[in-house]
């Protein structure tokens, strides 16, 4: 069984006990969320759409981990203008361990 979700702005296909990263979530760690927008739900042969998410559907996970990605570097270079500049970003992230998946 699998079921494809989406959380932030960016869709995860997720099995049971499979362990995600994804923007960051208002939840401390150790505590259970419940993430609602589920797209698609696949057990056995049968497979289930949303129109855009599935009414009763939801994916139970655990928050393992708030952290923070690797560092990205933007580069913007300008030849013979003597203009230059470089900026980092590093990603606020939550670290899910999913428990179960709930079709409605």
């Amino acid at each position: 069984m699998y079921a494809i979700i989406e959380v932030g702005a960016k869709q995860y296909s997720v099995k049971k006990d499979d362990i995600i990263e994804v923007e960051k979530q208002d939840a401390a760690e150790g505590k259970e969320i419940a993430l609602n927008k589920v797209l698609l739900v696949s057990q056995d042969k049968k497979v289930e759409v949303g129109q855009p998410y599935l009414k009763g559907a939801k994916v139970l996970a655990k928050v393992l981990k708030q952290m923070r990605g690797g560092k990205v570097l933007s580069f913007k270079y300008r030849r013979r203008k003597a203009s230059h500049w470089k900026k980092g970003h590093r990603q606020q992230l939550t670290r899910l361990r999913i428990r179960e998946i709930i079709v409605g």
